[in-house]
């Protein structure tokens, strides 16, 4: 089945938006275009339900329903239970706060493990536990392709090892890690896995309940939505760990990891992206279907569409003597964010494009670890491509013909 682009097109206002005609939009990995449905939520909710939630009267109770729609119907395609899924600023907000929970659980000389793929949100909050008296593991990417290898991974557990925390795919390597193997050699060796879901969530929602990780984070502005951070922590990780909100929430589970309270507002519209995804599924396969299996079916669809597309900017590069390609050449492997190690500074080619219309970002990205690891220069840094489904071929010539030109 084949994405209908135009459609897709159509449910985002900034396709229409006569300012950002002509220019083809590759730093999506730094945060999506927004689509309609979660636009007119969050305007709906601050024109008629700009209220405290929850309270009897009709505006109130109405702002409590859309917050509550929002959580049980992205907790369904997620394939969590409802109160397994949880908002907050942000996903490095999120991270944060999860540490320091498991800080208070965890007993010095105890030991979780970390990857030098990720981004710093998913590391930086994980090593600062060092100070605790906790034992840090470093699983190394492998220097030359940055993938990192399961087999690495069971030399570090032992029965010491409380967490393993990792991406599921890197914001620069792009490779696509095995969710479920390492999950289930973590869970071997007695031991919780937490997932930085945030480059590969934009490229479909992922099964999270099939694919088994105790804690899976991705960020709402990278797929299609608001603001926010969204947490799913498996009910029995989330009940054994210590509460972190106030003393009186502390028996709800969508509260006791989220201290500074959910931004009414962006957690209502974030059930503008349930509505984005059931349009794309009644547009394209139609028929009934169950929440998760609609999730995965338009998972499937995008990621289709996105592998198609790149597979010519993979060759494209690949065959510059110039470029260094980050992370596998093969599209079936890996995101459509890619990472390359140029002669010039990124930042300086990502300006050069720019004048041919072509929106893109050059720097570290927060990926120092994995960039130093892969023997890339931190300053000079990198250029990153990034698209999503809703992409078409016209914007891929588009960007390899400004390539052409530049490099």
């Amino acid at each position: 089945m084949t994405l209908d682009t135009d459609f897709v097109r159509r449910q985002f206002p900034a396709f229409s938006e006569p300012s950002l005609q002509g220019q083809a939009f590759f730093e999506n990995a730094g945060g999506s275009y927004t689509c309609g449905a979660v636009i007119d939520r969050l305007i709906r909710f601050y024109r008629e339900r700009k209220v405290q939630p929850y309270a009897p009267y009709e505006a109130s109770r109405l702002a409590g329903a859309e917050m509550d729609e929002a959580r049980t119907r992205l907790a369904a395609i997620l394939g969590v239970e409802s109160d397994e899924l949880s908002f907050g600023p942000s996903t490095t907000q999120n991270t944060y706060v999860l540490a320091q929970a498991f800080a208070q659980m965890l007993q010095p000389g105890e030991a979780i493990v970390v990857t030098n793929q990720d981004h710093e949100a998913n590391s930086g909050p994980w090593r600062r536990l060092s100070d605790r008296g906790i034992e840090v593991r470093e699983w190394r990417l492998d220097p030359d392709t940055g993938h990192l290898d399961p087999e690495d991974l069971e030399n570090l557990l032992d029965d010491d090892v409380r967490l393993v925390c990792f991406p599921h795919c890197s914001n620069v390597v792009g490779e696509i890690n095995p969710v479920t193997e390492i999950t289930a050699l973590a869970h071997a060796a007695g031991a919780f896995t937490c997932v930085d879901g945030v480059s590969y969530a934009p490229h479909g929602l992922p099964d999270v309940g099939s694919l088994g990780p105790d804690i899976y984070l991705f960020s709402a502005y990278k797929t299609y939505g608001p603001h926010q951070g969204l947490m799913v922590i498996r009910r029995t990780l989330g009940q054994l760990l210590p509460n972190q909100g106030h003393h009186f929430n502390g028996d709800v589970l969508t509260k006791r990891f989220t201290p500074a309270g959910p931004d009414h507002a962006q957690v209502a519209a974030c059930a503008g992206m349930a509505d984005y995804i059931d349009a794309l599924h009644d547009h394209h396969i139609g028929g009934a279907a169950s929440p998760v299996e609609t999730g995965r079916a338009v998972h499937d669809l995008m990621r289709a569409h996105e592998v198609a597309l790149l597979a010519p900017l993979l060759e494209a590069v690949k065959s510059r003597n110039s470029v260094r390609l980050i992370g596998p050449g093969d599209a079936e492997r890996r995101a459509p964010t890619v990472a390359l190690a140029l002669e010039q500074p990124g930042e300086e080619v990502a300006a050069l494009l720019a004048d041919h219309g072509i929106m893109a970002g050059g720097g570290d990205f927060y990926a120092g670890r994995p960039l130093e690891a892969m023997g890339v220069d931190t300053q000079k840094g990198v250029l990153r491509l990034s698209f999503t489904h809703y992409t078409t071929p016209g914007e891929i010539d588009q960007l390899l013909n400004a390539l052409d030109d530049v490099l």
